[in-house]
């Protein structure tokens, strides 16, 4: 073939690639040509539905994720609900969720698992109970032996804690006690129907089995392990590394309605039941009886949850632990509160 006719099927070969639009202008500002990374326009949260995280209920009903993300270009939030944080840990490792509010303990194996996201905040501490059948005595966790409780799956914090807590206390929770893992539905219902003898949930399930007379609460989380570290923020590494400002803003905008709710209980039951459905007077009762606490600081919890990775080695469920750097980035939390 003559150069004059390799250049022309060369030039009308271009122009085909143009007029069928497989360069977009979206690609002018791709990260490979101006070395930005690429603008995002929607973001995709994660959640559950329990009283430990008002504050992403709030700061929806508020319509403050819309309004102080709109900044940067965020012109949509997709929520998912889960109903406990094994299923949503999963959903993230697929690329499924940008932020997630979910418990410290069932990060961990999704970190070890290689999920690329970090821990950026707290957002409460405690907030579980122990609740046991009404005809069933108690003094001593020996009572538990040989019973059936109900708690959230493996790796997650009720899990852990309640594990660690039966081993503390002389029980084998392989072999002393059958530890059954469920949704909170699923385990509400399970003790009503006296399928199971005890339940271990984070509230406010505690107390809606207290109010249908199904049970009492026997132990607090907080008794089981002080102040342990419960919820967290956490954020996938890609939106970290690519758009810091939006993860800052996205921190600041967890404090806010976390320090709103903290000012107004009686209204944070009131998001938490207009989004739920849940009774807001079993609701109220949930939120002044709970050991739990809103928080922000990350102080609060790194020890906590670093001990959370050496109990699940522990466990079996890890195959290492991890350090607090391969849990946590502090920074946006820091920057936060500097410009307070």
């Amino acid at each position: 073939m003559r150069k004059s006719s390799i250049l022309i099927l060369a030039l009308l070969l271009i122009a085909s690639i143009f007029a069928s639009g497989c360069v977009s202008e979206d690609e002018d500002t791709d990260e490979n040509v101006t070395g930005k990374a690429p603008a995002i326009t929607r973001l995709n949260i994660g959640y559950q539905p329990s009283t430990h995280q008002i504050a992403y209920m709030t700061a929806y009903e508020k319509g403050w994720w819309q309004e102080d993300l709109a900044p940067y270009g965020i012109t949509k939030i997709n929520e998912y609900q889960f109903p406990t944080g094994a299923p949503e840990m999963q959903a993230m490792m697929a690329g499924d969720l940008d932020v997630a509010y979910v418990g410290a303990a069932p990060v961990i194996p999704a970190l070890s698992q290689g999920l690329d996201a970090k821990i950026v905040v707290p957002v409460q501490i405690n907030g579980s109970s122990l609740v046991l059948r009404p005809e069933y005595e108690y003094e001593s966790p020996e009572d538990l032996k040989g019973l059936k409780i109900a708690t959230f799956p493996p790796g997650t914090i009720q899990d852990t804690v309640l594990r660690e807590w039966l081993r503390e206390n002389g029980l084998d929770p392989e072999k002393d006690v059958t530890v059954l893992g469920m949704s909170p539905g699923d385990a509400v219902s399970a003790i009503s129907a006296k399928q199971v003898d005890a339940v271990f949930l984070p509230h406010p399930s505690p107390t809606v089995v207290e109010e249908e007379g199904n049970g009492r609460t026997i132990v607090q989380s907080g008794e089981m392990s002080p102040n342990h570290a419960c919820c967290v923020l956490v954020v996938s590494g890609k939106l970290i590394r690519e758009h810091p400002d939006l993860v800052e803003q996205i921190v600041k905008t967890h404090i806010k309605a976390t320090e709103y709710n903290q000012a107004n209980e009686d209204e944070a039951a009131q998001i938490y039941s207009n989004k739920t459905t849940e009774n807001v007077e079993v609701v109220r009762k949930s939120i002044e009886g709970w050991d739990g606490a809103w928080i922000t600081d990350p102080s609060l919890i790194e020890d906590s949850t670093v001990n959370y990775s050496n109990i699940q080695y522990e466990l079996g469920y890890t195959q290492k632990p991890l350090t607090e750097e391969e849990i946590f980035d502090t920074s946006f939390y820091e920057a936060a509160i500097n410009e307070e």
